[in-house]
């Protein structure tokens, strides 16, 4: 039951990178393109992923077991260390050169 799960949700998540536009380099780059014809539309798609992640997480914090029978892994760590921030870096130029969301 579990791989059928994430079977169905990396296919959702899919469908939904490529409805949202998020999988055309040249939508991406032109939302990247803060200097030039700069294209706001990616940043309603992540406004509204932010949203609908940030109502999940606050259920999923409230329970000990996912819909599926499994236990909740939610990191409890909040530490902004600078791993972190280097790999977020190395992330967004990575996305910004290739054009492509690495979702």
């Amino acid at each position: 039951m579990g791989l059928l799960a994430a079977l169905i949700s990396g296919l959702l998540f899919g469908v939904g990178l490529m409805v949202s536009g998020m999988a055309n380099p040249a939508k991406v780059l032109g939302f990247l393109d803060l200097a030039g014809r700069w294209d706001p539309s990616l940043a309603f798609v992540m406004v509204g992923a932010i949203a609908v992640g940030s109502i999940a997480f606050l259920f999923a914090k409230r329970r000990k077991k996912s819909l599926l029978g499994l236990p909740m892994q939610i990191p409890a760590s909040t530490n902004v260390t600078m791993r972190l921030v280097l790999g977020s870096a190395v992330f967004g130029v990575g996305w910004g050169l290739a054009g492509f969301c690495p979702g």
